[in-house]
């Protein structure tokens, strides 16, 4: 019991490379975590159904608002969605990228969607839905595939930075939400602005000073908890490269992080998602799951295909990727806001 008590909860993922210390051996997946997979699939399916149902705005405080791609379609005024197969191909790869390195799907999908002519309040909600289901799923398999130790007697350290992390994330996209949709009503191009210029700088941040082993230090992750979470309420994206950067920072081992981002992630937006339902019900405000559907159906494979992916690549592989992937997100989202931008300053 003393050696049980002593571990933290992220040997698990260096004791699997040492004893499977090739890509290959890690490749051949163990019946166990088959069966995870698949229970992983049916639970995605089932959430898909339900996004299905409420892309019909069935209840009060939702229905078509009259963005671009609506008018387009000459949806106003009417019940009518379909499947977008081109955000299912997006939400296949940004799914993949996001599970694998810990961010990337609300940070770029939602400034893309924002560009095509969808409206915030069809889009953030959907992320918010989206990336609970596939972080809770996420978190499940990243403990089958060997990626994380999830132990509540003693507890284990993945444990305590996940509470940390997600009261902290909690706290801070219900005051987000509320100040940004509701209060202040901020322009939709400075909130893509803000999320861009937080991706760079935490990207360059990691790239230069956090691709090796650092003393473990979780108290900092109070502050990255609340940032991240601001962002997740603001944009419905940059909560993913805050918090799994700022693990990084804090002396957390690779793998372990993205797992602990991967239950954080999904726990903050499970409460967002019940913000955004009090704002629509009771604060007047119209929510719009028009793309959730598509978001849903691209992300039912990938959110599996992740975990996995984490476990077979060496733990130094993914310090590289991290910081390079949260450096293109930025990059990328700011080539695509930019005509937007310019506009805007020039009133």
């Amino acid at each position: 019991m003393e050696k049980i008590d002593k571990r933290m909860g992220w040997e698990v993922a260096r004791e699997l490379e040492a004893a499977k210390p090739t890509i290959l051996e890690r490749l051949k997946p163990d019946k166990s975590e088959i069966v995870a997979a698949l229970w992983g699939v049916a639970i995605f399916f089932v959430v898909f159904l339900i996004g299905c149902w409420l892309a019909g705005n069935p209840f009060e405080g939702s229905g078509r608002l009259p963005s671009e791609i609506v008018k387009a379609h000459g949806w106003e005024g009417t019940n009518n969605w379909t499947i977008f197969w081109w955000v299912v191909v997006l939400a296949i790869i940004l799914e993949f990228l996001d599970a694998s390195a810990g961010m990337g799907y609300g940070a770029a999908m939602t400034p893309l969607l924002l560009v095509m002519g969808f409206d915030p309040k069809q889009v953030v909600p959907a992320v918010m839905i989206q990336q609970a289901t596939a972080g809770m799923i996420g978190a499940f398999l990243h403990k089958e595939f060997g990626n994380v130790e999830w132990r509540f007697k003693p507890m284990s350290e993945p444990i305590k930075l996940w509470l940390m992390i997600a009261v902290t994330g909690c706290i801070t996209v219900g005051l987000s939400v509320t100040a940004v949709y509701v209060v202040f009503k901020v322009h939709k191009i400075w909130i893509k602005l803000y999320v861009v210029v937080l991706l760079l700088m935490m990207g360059g941040t990691m790239l230069f000073k956090g691709r090796k082993e650092r003393p473990y230090r979780p108290w900092r992750m109070l502050g990255f908890a609340a940032l991240a979470g601001f962002n997740k309420g603001v944009g419905g994206g940059g909560y993913g490269p805050v918090v799994t950067v700022g693990g990084l920072l804090s002396g957390v081992p690779v793998k372990s992080m993205l797992a602990v981002t991967a239950l954080s992630e999904g726990t903050t937006c499970v409460f967002s998602i019940f913000v955004w339902l009090a704002l629509s019900i009771g604060g007047g405000m119209t929510i719009d799951y028009l793309v959730l559907p598509s978001m849903l159906l691209g992300s039912m494979v990938a959110a599996i295909a992740a975990p996995y992916a984490v476990k077979v690549f060496p733990e130094k592989a993914w310090r590289w990727v991290v910081p390079i992937y949260c450096l293109f997100l930025g990059a990328y989202s700011f080539y695509k806001i930019g005509p937007s931008l310019m506009k805007q300053l020039a009133g």
